[in-house]
């Protein structure tokens, strides 16, 4: 039956743990000395050997042999190896995260090992179990009987109760370096015979992401249906990523505002199977190697590349404003975070390409849509209160009291100009203010029967009136139209008041009879 290459090659002794020296040292030291600890936690992002370490150290608790410990080829490591020990227990603390579990290791802790010398319990993914099961646990951690080391291992170390990290030795598991991990599938690849280029190996170490189990799943994946030597091209298309030489074209595409032909760029590697996240995480890569050219006289100590690729992003960094390789960063960065939650990830990209293009002032310029609203419908103005305005237009004339003979008419809609200032329709903003105006006062209507809005300026706006009896009842109501005219056009403008030219200063009685019945809708007569 075929095994997965990370399982495998798992590392026997600690000489074979890849990049984490620091804790290799330790135990070693430890084990040497019998100065082992009776509980420890090892943390870390995944695939960077915790558990790996934790049965190494099980080994070396257990190893019958008198060099450096664990062997790898006594019985004990064997059987450890093969999971056939009995003395050392695997929990899965996802699966098993209950209280009642918990009790039955502390029933099970107390029985001594029956064939090696230490009773080792390795508990994965402690941070799973729950609260009640950390707190039945926490005695049993503190005082072990001297037979048993507990080994918990977590990715998630922020969970566990501060209790349970102040009971256990912490160990914190780094993410291996590219280097380290190119040159551990080197040999892989060389004891199972594979050949496979360097430029593959450094593909798949930059996205393993430090993981060691991660890289050697992608190089399982990519010498699985290989047909002689595996060739960086072959990783890129299994890996749904693309090359340096898609990068380089793309950006210089976006650096000479071709939108149009940029996104049909994309296009045409997305339809060649390319994963889009992906794509993002490597483009951002590309503007950071544009960064590390710009800076550095050797740039190829942080860029794992080869110096001709090298060579042609320093030309294209030479052409560019550090400028856009920040916009380029971050720009992508942003979108790139927005697509891990997203069912459209492509549209993210297309929409960064367009403001990588054109700047993003120039995208809300294009986004930015004024929407005209439609005119409110003019409303007829209420029924006149005719005793009280037919009061104040008697006190206003020297004549004795009118008397109304006939029914009143309809009356008139107001006359507005009808003409645009600074944006503004007069009359439409004339009939809004009015139809707020009237339901706030009665007599409102007199105003807009006798008089219109002429202007609207930056400041001010005026109102021509008919009659000096209108400007009167205008002025009076100045700090309504005011604030009506606020309203409506979105900032405060002083009220100008015009009396129509045509209007004489001293006019006969009968002639202001005449206007009153205008304004009022009824027919006066002076007597």
């Amino acid at each position: 039956m075929y095994k997965a290459l990370y399982r495998q090659y798992r590392p026997e002794v600690f000489d074979e743990v890849l990049g984490q020296d620091h804790i290799v040292r330790i135990l070693k030291n430890q084990i040497a000395s019998s100065g082992t600890s009776h509980a420890y936690l090892f943390c870390g992002t995944r695939g960077t050997g915790k558990t790996t370490t934790a049965r190494l150290l099980a080994k070396g608790l257990n190893c019958l042999s008198d060099g450096e410990k664990p062997c790898g080829e006594c019985a004990n490591c064997r059987a450890i190896r093969d999971g056939s020990f009995i003395d050392v227990i695997e929990i899965d603390a996802a699966s098993n995260n209950g209280v009642d579990d918990v009790r039955e290791l502390r029933e099970s802790v107390k029985y001594p090992p029956a064939v090696g010398r230490m009773k080792v319990y390795i508990i994965d993914e402690v941070h799973m179990l729950s609260t009640e099961a950390f707190n039945a646990l926490l005695k049993t951690l503190e005082e072990p009987p001297e037979y048993v080391t507990f080994i918990l291992a977590t990715t998630e170390v922020h969970k566990l109760p501060a209790t349970v990290l102040s009971r256990c030795m912490r160990l914190d598991f780094r993410r291996v370096p590219e280097t380290v991990l190119i040159k551990g599938m080197a040999d892989i690849c060389e004891k199972i015979g594979i050949d496979i280029s360097e430029d593959a190996l450094r593909i798949i170490a930059a996205n393993a992401d430090g993981s060691v189990r991660d890289g050697l799943s992608i190089l399982d994946q990519c010498i699985s249906g290989r047909e002689g030597r595996v060739e960086a091209a072959e990783v890129l298309e299994f890996l749904g990523a693309s090359g340096d030489e898609d990068f380089i074209e793309i950006t210089e595409l976006v650096r000479r505002k071709k939108t149009e032909e940029a996104i049909v760029f994309l296009d045409g590697i997305l339809s060649d199977g390319k994963d889009v996240r992906q794509f993002m995480r490597d483009w951002i890569n590309h503007y950071r190697n544009l960064l590390m050219v710009r800076f550095m006289r050797n740039p190829e100590t942080v860029i794992n590349m080869s110096a001709e690729n090298i060579e042609r992003i320093r030309r294209q960094a030479a052409v560019m404003e550090l400028e856009d390789i920040n916009r380029g960063i971050m720009e992508l960065s942003s979108k790139s975070d927005e697509a891990r939650w997203s069912t459209q990830p492509r549209i993210l990209l297309e929409l960064a390409i367009v403001r990588l293009c054109m700047g993003a002032g120039q995208v809300r310029e294009l986004t930015e849509i004024e929407f005209e609203e439609p005119p409110m419908p003019v409303r007829k103005p209420a029924a006149p209160i005719v005793e009280t305005a037919a009061t104040a237009a008697v006190e206003a004339a020297p004549a004795e009291e009118p008397v109304a003979k006939e029914e009143p008419p309809q009356p008139q809609p107001p006359q507005t100009s009808g003409k645009v200032e600074n944006g503004f329709d007069c009359e439409d903003i004339w009939n809004k203010v009015f139809e707020d105006g009237e339901s706030e006062k009665g007599s409102f209507y007199i105003i807009r029967n006798s008089g219109r809005l002429t202007s609207i300026d930056e400041g001010t706006f005026s109102v021509t009136v008919s009659s000096p009896f209108s400007k009167d009842l205008a002025e009076k109501n100045r700090k309504l139209l005011e604030h009506l005219i606020e309203k409506h056009t979105g900032k405060f403008r002083m009220m100008k008041l015009n009396l129509d030219e045509s209007v004489r200063t001293e006019r006969p009685a009968d002639e202001i009879a005449a206007e009153v019945s205008d304004v009022l809708g009824i027919k006066v007569e002076v007597k």
